[in-house]
């Protein structure tokens, strides 16, 4: 009798038992099927087809909207409402491209996105009234600290680093009136603090240089990065001195130098070899353009080559030029007197040129020059008001660059 009863009690145990693993396992496989929708470019996208794709060498946008079943009249809609966003003539080969659809046989578009540059995109939306907008995928920053000793280049020796090379080209535009990149010697050293940008967990390059110590020919130079109140961000020394000159290094918020001053160089629109006598900026479409340095607008206009753009004399000495402007910017004309970093017009890609950018041109003594490459006049250094705040900001910077 205790032997039956010791059995049924041990039944009724493991029937407990391999009753609740039971549970546990629906409710861990409950968990697994909690509906997660998915979004692309803030568009749920779960009932839809979505195609991603490169735009190809020689394709237009025309061509890539009619293959995913836009028709004529709808794609000459979408160009036309597209024409104060972004110029719908242009879309660069490389570029990815993303296509949404009707999940059936037909699979007809009904978003269209163009992706920029990996933050910037283009949406159409197809569905009913087209409507043309813009949209920005989410940035995530890291900052980080690099160094390494230089032992023939800067640009090799980001190279052999491991590090991105605009971190070169960035230095050698924070330095450019300061130190010349073609005589570093060996055993010239650099540290850097910078941003790093990430979309979705995918590195897409850096972002601001925060500071920078380079030690050449056995002297340290300093550069910390500085907004001051009602003012444009600028690099200055640990005594506050600005490290550019008179003029400003660039007159617009930049993401790379795509072209530089050069008396030959093979046009990307027309193919042809002939001097290049302005540097090109790199921007999203919209981004102010500031002038410079102070002086009087002496022409605004629009030319085929050159788009929108404006000319401003700065002395009897200097003048400037700013091409491919999506627009000039309200009440700046001829005569009007603007002041160093007053913006004067937007990034664009009007005129002659294959994106959006702004081509800065700078004369001396009225020939074409390289500003990079003359003894400009200082620039102004931190105002009073801001010094002790600029202090703060330049300690922590500086500790940070010494804790490495």
């Amino acid at each position: 009798m205790k032997v039956k009863t010791g059995l049924i009690l041990i039944s009724i145990t493991l029937f407990l038992i391999l009753s609740n693993l039971g549970k546990e396992k629906v409710s861990v496989k409950e968990k697994d099927l909690v509906y997660q929708p998915k979004y692309e470019y803030g568009i749920l996208v779960d009932s839809f087809y979505v195609i991603k794709s490169t735009v190809e060498k020689n394709q237009t946008l025309g061509q890539i909207l009619y293959k995913n079943h836009i028709d004529h009249p709808e794609i000459a809609k979408a160009v036309e409402k597209s024409k104060d966003i972004f110029n719908a003539r242009y879309i660069n080969p490389g570029n990815d491209y993303t296509v949404i659809c009707k999940d059936d046989t037909i699979k007809k578009a009904l978003y269209f996105i163009y992706q920029e540059d990996p933050i910037n995109y283009i949406v159409m939306d197809f569905r009913g009234s087209i409507e043309v907008y813009r949209g920005k995928n989410k940035v995530e920053t890291k900052l980080n600290v690099a160094q390494g000793n230089i032992t023939s280049s800067l640009w090799l020796s980001m190279e052999e680093n491991g590090l991105s090379p605009k971190i070169a080209s960035e230095l050698a535009t924070i330095y450019a009136w300061t130190i010349d990149f073609f005589k570093i010697q060996s055993g010239d050293h650099f540290k850097v603090y910078y941003e790093n940008n990430y979309i979705n967990e995918e590195y897409i390059g850096i972002g601001k240089i925060l500071a920078a110590e380079i030690m050449h020919n056995k002297k340290y130079f300093y550069a910390f990065y500085y907004k001051e109140q009602d003012g444009i961000g600028d690099y200055y020394d640990e005594e506050g001195k600005t490290l550019r000159k008179a003029f400003l290094m660039a007159p617009v918020d930049y993401k790379r130098i795509s072209s530089r001053y050069s008396k030959r160089r093979k046009h990307p629109v027309t193919g042809q070899w002939k001097g290049h006598f302005g540097t090109d900026y790199a921007a999203a479409k919209g981004t102010p353009i500031w002038t410079t340095a102070n002086g009087t607008v002496i022409r605004t206009g629009y030319t085929r080559n050159n788009g929108n753009y404006v000319k401003i004399r700065h002395n009897g000495t200097y003048t400037t030029q700013y091409l491919h402007m999506s627009k000039i910017k309200p009440g700046i004309r001829k005569g009007v007197y603007v002041k160093q970093g007053d913006v004067i017009g937007y990034v664009g890609s009007t005129g002659l040129a294959t994106g959006p950018h702004v081509c800065y041109r700078f004369w001396m003594n009225g020939k074409q020059v390289d500003p990079f490459k003359q003894k400009l006049p200082p620039g102004d250094p931190i105002k009073s008001e801001n010094e002790q705040d600029y202090i703060l900001v330049k300690d922590s910077l500086m500790q940070i660059l010494k804790d490495q």
